[in-house]
């Protein structure tokens, strides 16, 4: 069972995620900040991320340089979730370390699907 490390600070929308990625098997360690986040992830490890942009003290941007700046996480898919739909808002969030790029709303489906693509990256 892989692990997804879920960051958002909107509390409906990030159980929504935790129920669609527990409901397909994954296990999931969640937290309300960027700053949260990369502490749980020091603490207990994850095989991927799903990232908000917009957070509070530390924001997916920086999450996500921290993520591939560790030796030990730098490899680690991430998946950026946000309402920034704008394309350069996702190009450079491609250019900032994302390996996949997904606007809210999103449809549950898709973000498995591209959960499932990035899962094929990780070593087994």
């Amino acid at each position: 069972m892989k692990t997804v490390l879920v960051a958002d600070d909107d509390e409906l929308l990030r159980e929504l995620v935790v129920s669609i990625l527990e409901g397909a098997g994954y296990r999931t360690l969640v937290a309300p900040d960027g700053a949260e986040a990369w502490d749980l992830l020091q603490s207990q490890g994850a095989d991927m991320a799903v990232l908000d942009l917009n957070m509070p003290r530390l924001n997916g941007w920086e999450l996500t340089q921290r993520i591939r700046s560790d030796p030990r996480w730098q490899a680690m898919p991430v998946l950026m979730l946000t309402i920034r739909a704008l394309v350069e808002d996702q190009i450079s969030g491609y250019e900032r370390g994302a390996d996949d790029y997904l606007t809210k709303p999103f449809d549950t489906t898709m973000l498995l699907a591209r959960l499932r693509v990035l899962e094929r990256r990780i070593p087994t």
